[in-house]
């Protein structure tokens, strides 16, 4: 069993300003995000320019920390929010909801289509690929924060993890770093190699993120404010994961029967 590595939470101070590992884990996600969108948009068969990629991840940026922190609120925190109001603001702490800030991420895409003469949908597609970037850099954040934690094993692995209670538990913050950060990237990566249909590429990373999140759960402690929200086995996280999985099924189909290539 290999104890959880003491990792100090602040990568460095700057004065009174401390820099935590948590918000750098972001920020590599957005830089990451940038550097693979601009190198996208060389592509002959994409009608993008390198202006528009800085812009959409700024509306995209928006969208993740507001959605984010807001959706972790109404989802899973309410009663903290209730007693302590400001603590919305306390990002550094960990907190953030996967499926709050892909709503906002929506309201942001769809703002920046409207001034930018793209569908919903062609920015989507576009900057889907990008997405498992952040996640996985997130994922590595809650790791450092300490967070997450992993359900016991019924038989100890090599790997098990000692969160401090001599426990031997799944690392299920690495489990979905490495499935929706690293796996989803390299099939979204290989699936937009080339022109696909319409909404196609946004229905393969609400199918294969669902699906993922929905079976990492079983490995990863409930929220304790939570617990299992039915049947003493689904958790949050697999409850707004299921419409995802619904909807990249449908706009999948919807896509391949159209079949309307647009860069």
């Amino acid at each position: 069993m290999i104890a959880y590595p003491d990792i100090d939470p602040v990568a460095f101070s700057l004065g009174p300003l401390k820099v935590h590992w948590y918000g750098l884990m972001y920020l590599f996600g957005f830089a990451g995000a940038w550097f693979y969108g601009v190198q996208r948009c060389k592509r002959e068969d994409v009608n993008w320019t390198r202006k528009q990629v800085e812009d959409v991840i700024f509306y995209g940026a928006l969208g993740v920390i507001l959605g984010g922190r807001i959706g972790y609120t109404l989802f899973y925190n309410f009663s903290g929010f209730a007693e302590n109001p400001l603590s919305i603001f306390y990002i550094w702490q960990g907190g953030m909801s996967f499926h709050g800030g892909m709503l906002g991420v929506f309201i942001g895409l769809y703002l920046f289509g409207r001034h930018n003469g793209k569908t919903f949908f062609q920015v989507s597609d576009f900057i889907a690929p990008w997405v498992p970037i952040g996640l996985g850099a997130g994922r590595l954040g809650n790791f450092i924060n300490h967070e997450l934690w992993g359900r016991p094993m019924e038989t100890a692995l090599p790997w098990a993890l000692d969160y401090g209670d001599h426990i031997a538990r799944h690392p299920s913050s690495l489990y979905q770093a490495f499935t929706e950060g690293l796996l989803l990237f390299l099939i979204l990566w290989w699936y937009s190699s080339k022109p696909r249909p319409l909404m196609a590429v946004s229905a393969v990373f609400m199918f294969c993120y669902g699906s993922f999140r929905f079976i990492t759960e079983f490995f990863r402690t409930p929220d304790s404010q939570l617990g299992f929200i039915a049947f003493d086995w689904l958790t949050m996280g697999q409850l707004l994961s299921l419409p995802m999985i619904a909807f990249g099924v449908i706009v999948y189909w919807l896509a391949v029967k159209n079949n309307k290539v647009i860069g």
